[in-house]
Formats: C-alpha cells, structure tokens, sequence
C-alpha cells in the first residue's frame, strides 16, 4: 500500500487515528471505574458505612465528566465510516452496522440513563435502588464496550457473513457474528486493560490526597482499592488474557504475529526479542537481546512448535509499518511488566501498613497515572497496524475503502479542525476534573440559606462551630 504524503487514505487513516485514540482516553476510564462504583455503592449499602457512599459519590462526578466526554468525541467517528471511508460502509455496513447501531441502541441508553439516577438520584431512589443504579451504569458501559469489540473482531477474523449479488456483505450467522471467538478474548484483554487504567487514576488521587495530607480516610480507600484491583487487572492483561491474545494472533494472523516480533526468517525454538531493532530493508532484527524458545512456547504452547517469519508470505500482505508495529508492541508488554511490578509492591507495603507513610512511593504512583493511558493506546495501535493493509482481514484491503470524494485538503482540512476542537474540548475536561479535585470527596453542593447566601455544609458546621 502506498504511504507516501500524496495517498488520499492516508490522511483519512490519520484523521480516524487521531480521533478514535483522542476519544478512548474517556471510555476506558469510565469502564475501569465503573465496578469500583459498584463495590463502594455495595459497601455502603451493607455497612451503612458514609465514607463507601462519599466515595462513590465523588468518583460518580469524574465518571459524567468522562462519559460525557467521550460522547461528544465518540460520535464524529462513526460519521466517518460515510464521510471518508465510503467504500468500507458500502461493502460491509450491512455487518458492522448492526453491532454499531446495538451499540446506540440498547447500550448507551442503558448507561446513560443510569448515570443521571446514579449522579443525582441518590436521596430519591434511596440505598439499595441507588446501588442497583451503580449496576447498572456498570453493565452499560460494559456491554456498550463489548458490541465495538465485536465490530473490530469482525475486521480482524471475519466470521458469520454472506456475500451478496453486489458484493457487499451481510449477517448470515448472527450468532457466529456475535461470539466470534477472537471477540471473546479481545474483549476479555481489553476490559482488563481498562481496569488497569480504573486502578491508577484512583490510585494516583489517593496518592495525590494522602501527599498533601487531605481526605485521609478517603485516600486510605482510594489507594487499597486501586493498588489491589491495579495488581490483579495487571497480571491478568499480562496472564490469560495477553497469552490467549498471542495465542489467537499466532492462529489466524501469523504474518501478525512475525511483524510484531520481528521474525523476519521462521523457525522451531523461536527465540523472544526483548531489545532489537527491526532492519526491514536487510530483513533482519539488528542488535536483538533474546529469551531462547520463548516465542515458540508463547505463540503455540510448546518450546519446539515452528513460529511462522515475514519471508514466508509475499510483502503485499505485511503489515504497512513494521518499525511503528514492533516497538508499539515492545513498549506496551514494557510498561505491562512495569505495572505488575510497581502495584505489586504498592499492595506488599500496603499489607505491612507502610503505603501511606512511604512518600517516595507515592509519588510514583501519583505521577504514573497516565501510563496506562499510553499502553492502551499502544495496545490499540498493535491491533490496527497489525490488521494492515486489511479493513477486513484477508477480505477486503484498506486502499479500497477510501471515499474517493473525499481529497487530500478536505480530510487534511477537517483534520486540523478535529485537533483545534479536541484541544479546547480537553482543557474544558481539565478544568471541570481539576475542579472536582480541589473540592474534593467531602465537598457537598451548596445549599440556599433563608437570607439568599449559598454555603456548603461543610462551610455551615464551621461557622455554627
């Protein structure tokens, strides 16, 4: 595939890039913090314990923030799917678009509706209907998550279609469609991952409360909490889930899997590059840093199973960007390892009542918290690079879904107009979660006094006092 400048689908692949990683910074918060509403909401229920329900209360704010957010920017990405990527609508829109409107339909209505009784219903729904509320925000957003997992899965093993007179495809297996196997674990991988990110960002506010020496009760939850969930989402991102992931990959993209480990000649006892250059002209790995048989065990099973290499297939069929494929994978299993390790320990100090007192620790996990945003992302971007140069694999090549209406200047145009417009839209995010961090989880909403002034109830007790 052609990636020069002048390539008009590379710049409708650039602007779907940007706008889709730009538009999971949110959906992935909001899907990792969602159970922990759940537990805080089932806690207070069953303690009547009111530092459960500030909790939920607080982080329920920084959840609207992020659905909110995600909505807005969610939206232009299906406008694309007819805007730039006519083609691909015209050929599969009678398959991808029946998970995407399943998605609209019953998922995002489900979460939202449930957000707006869970944010500001609690006095009127009352304990146990406001934690039946949490549930439900919680398996909304799941199952809003799960129909685009089945939308990608579809791209990346086509199952459960039949090809019309015209040949565009359509359902033909909606069950097949449905519990296509390579989704089952995608999704399961990916909701991980999304606990991952839950984790370190109510981690990090602990961290950040306990720092400045605020909230101590609510920073102690926040930080065992988020350590504990942050350590059991790790290892299984990195455990079952990563290796069914290899595994699945390995199955039915072996040129894939060659790409992303810079296997450039197969083998039996393929060896693991830890650190490696990947040399596509000479067709080499330069300098690479090797566990022996590793690949082998993890692609197949066995230490002696035959890993497949790039000189097998023909080059039109590689993934477009071998360089940006391997070191996005390398990085992500990098900051994965990484993960375990700082959490893991977090939980050990945690257990020996050491984590609140050891500062230097704290401010590691204070400042770790965008990592997880980072790895998702590389996590994402492994999967679609390694799709290339397929929007449905083996099925249907990028290069022919493309709106050929649509030029250079006008997706470079919109482009540049998604970036302004995100940037503003994500300093307005900034503010309003700064906002809410500075208030804090005792913050309540300021009540009328019978003069007309407005005071919170905290503000009342200290000037009753």
């Amino acid at each position: 595939m052609d990636t020069s400048l002048s390539d008009p689908a590379l710049w409708s692949r650039l602007q779907f890039a940007f706008t889709i990683v730009y538009h999971y910074l949110f959906p992935q918060l909001t899907m990792g913090l969602a159970w922990f509403l759940v537990y805080w909401k089932w806690r207070a229920f069953k303690t009547g314990d009111e530092e459960y329900n500030k909790a939920a209360r607080f982080w329920a704010k920084i959840f609207g923030l992020n659905f909110a957010v995600g909505v807005v920017t969610g939206i232009p990405m299906e406008f694309q799917f007819g805007t730039n990527w006519r083609g691909f609508a015209r050929h599969a829109g009678g398959v991808i678009g029946q998970t995407l409107a399943m998605e609209g339909m019953l998922a995002f209505f489900l979460e939202s509706a449930f957000i707006g009784a869970l944010i500001w219903g609690e006095k009127r729904l009352g304990p146990r209907n406001h934690f039946l509320a949490a549930v439900g925000v919680a398996l909304g957003s799941w199952l809003s998550g799960s129909f685009i997992i089945v939308t990608n899965a579809f791209m990346q093993h086509p199952v459960g279609y039949s090809v019309g007179p015209d040949g565009s495809l359509a359902i033909a297996n909606l069950r097949s469609y449905l519990f296509n196997p390579w989704a089952f674990v995608q999704f399961a991988h990916n909701q991980s991952a999304a606990l991952v990110t839950g984790s370190f960002v109510v981690a990090a506010v602990g961290a950040y409360y306990t720092l400045r020496q605020e909230h101590t009760a609510q920073s102690r939850l926040y930080l065992k909490a988020g350590t504990l969930v942050g350590l059991v989402a790790s290892l299984l991102v990195a455990g079952p889930t990563g290796d069914r992931q290899a595994k699945i990959v390995a199955r039915y993209q072996p040129v894939t899997l060659a790409a992303m480990e810079g296997k450039f000649v197969g083998s039996s006892r393929a060896a693991v590059a830890v650190i490696g250059q990947p040399n596509v002209a000479a067709r080499r790995l330069d300098n690479p840093i090797e566990f022996p048989d590793a690949l082998s065990f993890l692609a197949y099973g066995t230490f002696t199973s035959y890993v497949h290499g790039l000189d097998e297939y023909p080059q039109s069929v590689w993934p477009d960007n071998i360089e940006l494929l391997y070191y996005a994978y390398h990085l992500m299993i990098t900051l994965g390892v990484a993960f375990i390790a700082l959490m893991g320990f977090a939980v050990l100090q945690n257990l020996r009542r050491r984590l609140m007192s050891t500062t230097w620790l704290l401010w590691i996990i204070l400042l770790a918290f965008p990592l997880p945003y980072i790895a998702n992302t590389l996590g994402w971007m492994t999967a679609e690079l390694g799709r290339q140069p397929w929007l449905l694999y083996n099925i249907f090549r990028t290069n022919e879904g493309y709106s050929r209406v649509v030029n250079n200047g006008d997706a470079t145009f919109t482009l540049i107009g998604f970036v302004g417009l995100y940037f503003v839209l994500g300093l307005a995010f900034l503010y309003l979660t700064g906002r809410e961090l500075e208030r804090g989880p005792d913050w309540q909403r300021p009540q009328q006094l019978a003069d007309g002034s407005a005071l919170s109830t905290v503000q009342e007790g200290k000037k009753l006092a």
